[in-house]
């Protein structure tokens, strides 16, 4: 019987050693046993060894006793947690029991020796008193300098206290000597301690060198930083809380390598960032990245900075096929905060400050103004328009009710504005249950004036509160439940002149169209002034009534995940989750509107009494209306998910998920922009890595589209990618001090796009109504028309995306982290009206098809170093850069086209088509006549005189016309965005700032010409200053010659128009002091510009510079953290 037992232990182990599986417990060998000793051996002669091994797992110290004694290890997988922690074992000739009591030192776990089998299990529990104890301790590093804010917590339990300023602490009321503390730090690896018999301790934690543990958010779940081989860019969320502006939008330009974004606009409300992945590959619908938040797709707009746990950019086909048709034009995933296991912990935050204009643009004063309508007047008629008498009272303020002289921006708007935020973060929980709840309030005031004599508000004031909880519970220990809910309130009042998305831009450019002379602010005798074609701006802002804005979404997910491998252990690692989403997003406005009675000023009487007329009759009373919109969301999604290292070499990860969303506009214009929009897909996902050095990944979404009709209406997108972490192999041990990360990766993949710019259902033809026929003796009898309006495309399929992606990560020194990567993207069939359809096709419409391509090539890199001196001194440096340059390949233009300059093939996406200017006109370029002397090609927009534009013949036809338009400047969408900055922390001081910057993009100035065909323009300074004259004739003067009405040929776009679009700006600064537990700090945003254009703002990009201007903010504020003991 003995014998055969033997014969059966040798057979399973021999079993064990070829297949290189997990050991189990083999139940028939284990037997009960409780003692208090650490083993429990039989009576026989223990074998010595000699051991010498550094930083190897216990399992590789068993597989060591196994290789060189006759004796075979069994326990189960439960122990894997502690038998995979490393340890160093330096021991010569001692016995077999010895070693391993060495080897179990500090572990809940024991051993028995029956016969030559080692059986490992969990320790028996000795039932001791249970007698509070105090440890105290001190923390230090691999070099001895003491680790400030180090976590201690008693495993198991809410017990945590933090180390102080010189790395000690105290933690009370442990429960006792069996107790495990937990020392935990940013940075440094994780380690556990058995309390025993200690009181006091001396503690050194390890950095943690390669950082392989951390985990990165990726689509459908996470994985761990080492195995990620797609192209994914994560950003700290404290980047992000530095952004003082209402939207998180606003913070990642130059923040997040591969992200290309723009802020066009400070106005409250209206401030958001244009923003794209990698740059724009399509001229059709669906340019934008897909935003999930909580894994729902939702905006990144009205989000709290505060609420935010992580923030990671996906841009390459490995990282978003799973995605499908949502993903093609990359995904940012945002994960909000989770509770912590530990003692309630509650942070506030707030700061307050004031905003004023980067930049505005600056006007003439009336003198000025009228001096230049008298030479634009000499030009046109030969004669003055105004006196020098009246330029003399204007300039002089004689009478500014008839004279007078009115800066308009100046006068609509204040030098800075109040703004403010306060948030309150609270953070706990058990093993069972974990939560987290952040309120935040942000709140702005816009920049124009108000008037105090004025009974209501006209002031832009916003007012955002947002909230978000999100509980954690473990209802078994295979079962987690996860809710979260939030959203916002934002309320706003505007002024009630306009019912636009952007009512003070309206207001703003009203300072443009009212010349300096046209009226004053308000009359002497308190009336307001308008005239019958012009609104006066200042009553505009502030006696136009005002619009009260509330908006409101209520954002939920409900989550159970069911760990089906503990409740079966040959399913260990698979686990499903179903996920129900419901997002509701609802707005209303009361308009509270009033026209004011407006007069105009005719002279004086005999007795100096001014005599005006009426120009408009207002209303007595605030009107009233009211409108009222939003929409719903509806997410459901059900995963499978594998996870599971296999015989210690081997890690396989597979998802496989279905999802179905359902989305309805309450805004709709139209019936058929009334219906539910729905998708459906599935989702796959299957990894494999070798020892963490070889990685393999495919992935692919299946997805369904309402837009095709059967036959089209699924898409496939697959991807696959591969990645070397050479710097695991044993070849690189040695260099390992200098190279601590080397990682080639690289993917490719397809994905799609459904959108269709302004259509859905576009295999179903439409009807549209019209003008019919009239009938009778009179003509006064008509029916309507019906005619064929989108003719239905039964082929129509998917747009695809084919993208590669050769990525590189290297670490250099433990403290220089360096990734870059080479993208290449190909858009075919994307979605156009076709442009070289005959006439005689007998369309009432251009049918759409699947007919243009394009290309988009670039590359995106980010470094960052971190490094400490000593234990008072750390340095960190940041950086990003990201080019992304596009072509279109095909846009549907005849062969002829695409030989001319005019042709869109061949040339990027967002580009300015023009005239190519070669200086302005001269007297010498004109005979007696007036006629161009010969050579110079005729200029077909007009009549043209010295001082006016002059162009390019460019298709040599021996004139100037719209056919010698051309591609001119650079593209309106910045090819390049970068950012760079420092953060310094001495002691308790901190200092940090971030430079963010784009290139090569172009802007047209345009939409300013002064005067206008009914004197309805101001001028700008600029134009005044600096203009070609007969005085100056300058045939590179910044503005041609000044004209009495629109110049036809002055105002074509073309490159005497072109900016260069490129700034660098210091984007933020912080400076900051922490005592204890709480951080004050001083902050700036958006606080120097350094670009070629001076004029305004660049960043608002081109026009005439009147749009509401992007803002400079300047914060104090304090943070606090409580019950963190």
């Amino acid at each position: 019987m003995r014998k055969m037992a033997h014969l059966k232990l040798m057979n399973i182990y021999l079993y064990k050693r070829m297949l290189n599986i997990p050991r189990i417990v083999l139940l028939f060998l284990c037997v009960s046993f409780t003692v208090p000793s650490l083993a429990e051996t039989t009576t026989m002669q223990l074998p010595q060894l000699s051991l010498n091994l550094n930083n190897v797992t216990r399992r590789e110290v068993f597989n060591t006793i196994e290789k060189n004694t006759k004796y075979v290890f069994i326990y189960s997988d439960e122990l894997l947690t502690e038998l995979n922690e490393k340890v160093s074992i330096h021991v010569n000739k001692q016995t077999l029991d010895k070693i391993l009591d060495k080897v179990l030192h500090l572990t809940s776990l024991g051993y028995k020796i029956t016969n030559r089998q080692i059986t490992v299990s969990k320790k028996a529990q000795t039932v001791i008193p249970k007698t509070p104890l105090k440890i105290t301790g001190h923390v230090t590093d691999e070099k001895g300098e003491a680790l400030i804010g180090v976590n201690i917590q008693e495993e198991g339990t809410n017990n945590v206290v933090i180390t102080d300023m010189d790395g000690n602490f105290s933690i009370y009321n442990v429960s006792g000597p069996s107790s495990v503390l937990q020392f935990t730090y940013i940075g440094f690896v994780p380690l556990k301690i058995v309390v025993g018999k200690q009181t006091n301790m001396s503690v050194k934690l390890d950095p943690d060198i390669k950082g392989l543990e951390e985990v990165v958010v990726v689509g459908y779940g996470s994985q761990k930083r080492e195995s990620v081989i797609g192209a994914i860019t994560t950003m700290k969320p404290a980047a992000l809380q530095v952004n003082q502006s209402r939207s998180v939008t606003n913070a990642l330009a130059g923040q997040v390598a591969g992200v290309i974004a723009v802020q066009r606009s400070g106005e409250p409300g209206n401030d958001t960032s244009d923003f794209w992945i990698r740059g724009i590959s399509s001229f059709g619908a669906g340019t934008t990245p897909l935003v999930l938040v909580d894994g729902i797709e939702r905006s990144l707009s009205n989000i709290s900075p505060e609420e935010i746990e992580s923030f990671s950019v996906l841009k390459d086909a490995t990282a978003t096929a799973v995605y499908g048709v949502r993903g093609a034009n990359g995904v940012i995933l945002v994960q909000t905060k989770r509770g912590q296991i530990g003692k309630p912990r509650i942070q506030i935050k707030a700061d307050y400050g004031f905003s004023a204009p980067t930049m505005l643009p600056e006007f003439v004063d009336g003198a000025k103004y009228m001096e230049g309508m008298n030479v634009a007047s000499q030009f046109s008629s030969g004669k003055d328009m105004y006196t020098q008498a009246a330029i003399d009272a204007t300039r002089n303020g004689t009478d500014p009710d008839l004279y007078p002289n009115v800066n308009w921006l100046k006068t609509i708007t204040k030098d800075h504005v109040p703004n403010g935020r306060v948030s309150l973060d609270i953070n706990g929980g058990t093993e069972r249950l974990r939560y987290s709840m952040v309120l935040a309030y942000h709140g702005e005031t816009g920049m124009t004036v108000t008037d105090p004599g004025v009974e209501y508000n006209t002031s832009n004031n916003l007012s955002r509160y947002n909230i978000r909880t999100n509980l954690d519970m473990n209802l078994t220990p295979s079962t987690e439940i996860n809710v979260s809910l939030g959203g916002y309130i934002m309320n706003q009042r505007t002024p009630g002149f306009s019912t636009n998305a952007a009512p003070f831009t309206d207001i703003i450019y009203l300072a443009f169209k009212n010349t300096p002379i046209v009226h004053p602010t308000v009359y002497s005798n308190g009336q307001i002034p308008a005239n019958t074609s012009q609104t006066n701006p200042w009553a505009a802002a502030t006696h136009s009534g005002f619009i009260s804005s509330y908006k409101s979404s209520l954002q939920s997910v409900f989550a159970v995940t069911q760990d089906i491998g503990k409740l079966w252990h040959p399913l260990k690692g698979l686990k499903a989750k179903a996920t129900f989403s419901f997002d509701t997003y609802a707005w209303n406005s009361f308009l509270r509107r009033k026209t004011q009675t407006t007069y105009m000023a005719t002279g004086r009487d005999e007795e100096g009494n001014l005599l005006t007329s009426i120009t408009n009759q207002g209303d007595d009373y605030l009107q009233y209306a009211k409108e009222a919109g939003g929409n719903r969301t509806m997410y459901l999604e059900g995963q499978l998910s594998y996870s599971r290292l296999l015989a210690d070499n081997h890690q396989i990860d597979g998802l496989l998920l279905y999802n179905m969303r359902d989305y309805v506009n309450a805004d709709a214009a139209s019936a058929i922009y009334s219906l539910p929009y729905r998708t459906q897909g599935i989702a796959a996902r299957l990894s494999y890595s070798y020892k963490g050095r070889y990685f393999i990944e495919g992935n692919f979404g299946y997805n369904g589209s309402e837009n095709f009709s059967k036959g089209n209406k699924w898409g496939f997108f697959p991807s696959v990618a591969g990645g070397w972490l050479v710097t695991n192999e044993k070849f690189m041990e040695n260099a390992l001090s200098v190279l601590s990360k080397l990682k080639f990766r690289g993917s490719y993949g397809l994905v799609g796009n459904d959108q269709l710019a302004g259509r859905r259902f576009a295999f179903l033809s439409t009807i549209n109504s019209g003008n019919g026929f009239t009938y009778g003796l009179t003509g006064n009898q008509g029916i309507g028309g019906k005619f064929e309006g989108d003719f239905g495309v039964e082929d129509l399929s998917w747009e695809t995306v084919k993208k590669t992606d050769i990525g590189v990560e290297i670490g250099l020194w433990d403290c220089v982290n360096i990734q870059a990567d080479y993208f290449h993207e190909k858009r075919e069939d994307i979605f156009m009206q076709r442009k070289t359809i005959p006439e005689t096709a007998g369309f009432n419409t251009n049918p759409w098809a699947n007919f243009g391509i394009v290309k988009n090539q670039g590359f995106d890199a980010s470094l960052e170093v971190n490094k400490s001196f000593g234990k008072d001194f750390f340095l960190s440096l940041r950086g990003n850069f990201t080019f992304s340059r596009n072509e279109i390949v095909e846009y549907d233009e005849s062969e002829t086209m695409k030989q001319t300059t005019r042709a869109r093939t061949g040339n990027p996406l967002n580009t300015y088509y023009g005239l190519k200017a070669i200086g302005l006109f001269q007297e010498e370029d004109f005979k007696a006549d007036g006629t161009l002397v010969n050579g110079i090609p005729d200029h077909t927009f007009e009549p043209v005189k010295p001082g006016d534009i002059r162009y390019e013949d460019t298709n040599h036809d021996g004139k100037v016309d719209a056919y010698d338009y051309q591609p001119i400047g650079r593209p309106s969408v910045p090819e390049i965005v970068y950012g760079f900055g420092p953060s310094i922390k001495w002691k308790n001081l901190d200092f940090s700032f971030f430079f963010q910057g784009v290139a090569r993009t172009s802007f047209m100035v345009k939409d300013f010409h002064p005067f206008g065909d009914n004197m309805l323009r101001n001028v700008l300074s600029w134009v005044a200053d600096e203009r070609w004259s007969p005085d100056n004739q300058n045939t590179n003067a910044t503005y041609p010659r000044l004209s009495r009405k629109t110049n036809n040929n002055n105002n074509k776009l073309s490159s005497y128009w072109e900016r260069n679009g490129a700034f660098l700006k210091l984007k933020n600064a912080e400076i900051g002091y922490t005592y204890k537990n709480m951080r004050l700090y001083i902050s700036g945003s958006n606080l120097l510009t350094f670009a070629p254009f001076d004029l305004w703002d660049p960043e608002q990009g081109g026009g005439s510079g009147l749009s509401y201007p992007t803002q400079r903010v300047f914060n104090i504020g304090f943070q606090m953290t409580i019950n963190n003991k």
